[in-house]
């Protein structure tokens, strides 16, 4: 017996088979095609983030055919997808979180003076990134959507919600998903009736909100969706760094972890009352029955996407281990700074308008140089994030748990603790948003309660900071790159 995580995330889709030690038996990953169709806009086709994801399940379960207990599912938030409840198709591309084209909406909305407003009732600031916006977006560019939304034909919904519908026919989002669309009172749990006024988003066509651990409905039997898990439960939902946190069993005030996936976010647990920081994001870390979990959450939009960069656009590497075998072969990075800023800046700038910058180089600058100041910089932002929450909360990080793909890097591991002072903790799993979907699977099917999971967690390697690391010294430059990137705008 074994619960199935679906990990659909922004550059692809991953299922991943966990025994009942939540242990991994297997995995299965499908690249998912990104969309630049202009300058800052990201699209993704949501009929192949389904596909992907069934075909990612679909293989893994050929493989492996321990029986499947129950369903879990994460995902990349924000994202945002609305679709033809007739036809069962979207009706335009789904609008990717990195997406930045509606940052001239947020500034007319910062302006009509609801920044305050907004930030109080949802705990997030006025930010493209958000699903909010790209909903209006959609409506106002989208042909005849105004009118499907009128007669009860149009739903919206983030990647998880989507589905959850594909699988399962039923309309729901969990209430971690539901505090990234800036629509959701943080407060009450509630979607906001003022703030889908103040925005034209019709009520009727937001899913019910619901826990993270719980009945989510029944696999129904489709050729599109493997056999091996028709007529079973989707019992958990959360979003992919709310999984993560769940997964890096982080459920004592103050305890922290950060992702290096696509973007790198961190997040910190703050107990069971929202606080509130112009600097960063207040959301919601899970909700299992009565019980509420918040976060404060500090979100980087480019870090393992910037050595994807490397890798595809500048054909600087082959591979993204290349890129830590190459870091190694210097002691520093010759003075070159990179700021991955291609969508903007996020926590604690918020500036949709920045972009990337490699700064600092000389004649003797070379690869090995440009992929060191990547790996730093990816580590600079990540450091202004726990640096900024422990301002906030008052809290002192002594630890910092982290995970995803672009966590192996040793490199930057080291650097990451060093820039920091404080030791950095890589996981044996370092799926953790898999891993965090599974554990509220099991607990939404009875299998277990929280108590039962924090033995779950397994340390593989402790970076310490080293004496003398000159990482310290160089946060300065860092931050005189950042000056030098907003005032390229």
């Amino acid at each position: 017996m074994a619960i199935l995580a679906l990990d659909q995330g922004t550059t692809s889709s991953r299922a991943i088979l966990f025994d009942r030690e939540f242990r991994p038996l297997g995995q299965k990953n499908i690249p998912l095609t990104q969309h630049y169709p202009k300058e800052g806009w990201v699209e993704h086709d949501a009929e192949e983030i389904f596909h992907s994801q069934m075909q990612a399940a679909g293989v893994l379960l050929a493989e492996i055919t321990d029986e499947v207990d129950c369903i879990g599912i994460t995902n990349q938030r924000e994202t945002t997808i609305l679709w033809n409840t007739e036809t069962g198709k979207p009706i335009a591309p789904a609008i990717v979180w990195q997406c930045r084209r509606t940052a001239s909406q947020c500034e007319a909305l910062t302006a009509s003076g609801w920044e305050s407003t907004i930030k109080r009732t949802t705990g997030l600031p006025i930010d493209a990134y958000f699903s909010a916006t790209k909903i209006v977006w959609l409506l106002a560019n989208t042909p005849g959507v105004r009118e499907l939304a009128e007669a009860g034909k149009l739903l919206f919904g983030t990647v998880e919600c989507w589905l959850v519908w594909k699988l399962t026919g039923n309309h729901v989002t969990d209430v971690t998903n539901a505090s990234r669309t800036m629509l959701m009172n943080i407060s009450s749990l509630e979607w906001d009736r003022d703030i889908c006024q103040k925005l034209g988003i019709p009520m009727g066509i937001l899913p019910k909100i619901v826990d993270n651990a719980g009945y989510l409905g029944t696999v129904r039997e489709d050729t599109a969706i493997p056999p091996q898990i028709w007529g079973k439960a989707v019992t958990a939902a959360a979003g992919d760094q709310q999984a993560a946190l769940f997964g890096q069993t982080c459920f004592s005030l103050g305890d922290t972890k950060n992702t290096y996936g696509t973007g790198c976010f961190a997040l910190m647990n703050i107990g069971n009352r929202p606080v509130f920081n112009e600097k960063l994001i207040t959301t919601v870390g899970w909700k299992i029955g009565d019980q509420v979990t918040y976060a404060l959450e500090g979100s980087v939009f480019n870090a393992g996407s910037a050595i994807q960069w490397l890798r595809d656009e500048l054909k600087l590497i082959s591979s993204a281990p290349e890129c830590d075998l190459l870091a190694e072969q210097v002691e520093n990075s010759g003075g070159v700074i990179f700021v991955p800023g291609f969508t903007g800046l996020g926590a604690p700038y918020w500036d949709m308008y920045a972009r990337g910058a490699l700064l600092g180089l000389t004649r003797g600058s070379n690869r090995c140089h440009v992929c060191r100041a990547v790996l730093e910089g990816i580590a600079y932002q990540s450091a202004e994030l726990i640096v900024a929450m422990q301002k906030a909360s008052g809290i002192p990080i002594h630890s910092l748990k982290v995970d995803g793909g672009a966590s192996v890097s040793t490199p930057m591991m080291q650097f990451q603790a060093d820039l920091l002072n404080i030791t950095v903790d890589r996981p044996a799993v370092i799926e953790s948003t898999a891993l965090g979907a599974a554990m509220l699977a099991g607990i939404g099917a009875g299998l277990y309660t929280i108590d039962d999971l924090p033995k779950v967690r397994v340390s593989a390697c402790r970076f310490t900071p080293r004496s003398g690391a000159s990482a310290p010294n160089d946060y300065a430059r860092w931050q005189a790159a950042i000056r030098a990137v907003q005032a390229f705008e």
